[in-house]
């Protein structure tokens, strides 16, 4: 009984201590400023913006994060946090190896951009769904560069949601 009760109090603090830290940002910015699409639900596309004056903005993707720095230039951000695919914990988005690209649909955009904490990871999601392995700055031109495809799509999947003939997340590209 005693090896039980420690084997769960063991499980339990692994549980409550890794989410909550993991999520926190979630609570803060539970929704995408954007396009209000729930953070906690793409958690492994989300990210966080941290700028210099100490305020943050959370989004759910690449995307947003892209719609947030050009509406914010004058603003330094001190760090760029995104979700890893695998873990869903925020990593460094500039040290982060990303997916650009291949056969998984990606979150606001046609064309899947996703962040791995590890090189290894980001090799093996390739072989599986295919792309291009790319840094932050590749990532996030190829986010600019999809722009007005990403915005298209999202409009007509959204007028076609308000007339009843689509299902799913309108920022969700399927």
């Amino acid at each position: 009984m005693r090896k039980l009760r420690v084997a769960t109090m063991v499980v339990v603090a692994v549980i409550s201590s890794a989410p909550a830290s993991a999520q926190e940002d979630v609570q803060q910015h539970p929704s995408c400023k954007f396009c209000g699409m729930d953070r906690a639900k793409f958690a492994q596309t989300r990210m966080v913006i941290r700028y210099q004056d100490g305020s943050s903005t959370g989004v759910c993707s690449i995307h947003c994060a892209a719609v947030e720095l050009a509406s914010n230039l004058d603003r330094a951000p001190a760090a760029i946090q995104v979700g890893d695919a695998v873990s869903r914990k925020l990593v460094d988005a500039e040290k982060a190896t990303w997916v650009v690209g291949g056969a998984k649909p990606g979150v606001m955009t046609v064309r899947g951009k996703w962040a791995f904490e590890s090189r290894e990871a980001a090799e093996a999601f390739r072989k599986e769904n295919g792309g291009v392995l790319a840094t932050f700055e590749e990532a996030l031109k190829a986010t600019y560069e999809d722009m007005y495809t990403d915005l298209a799509m999202i409009r007509a999947k959204r007028k076609a949601m308000r007339s009843g003939s689509a299902e799913g997340h309108p920022g969700h590209m399927h």
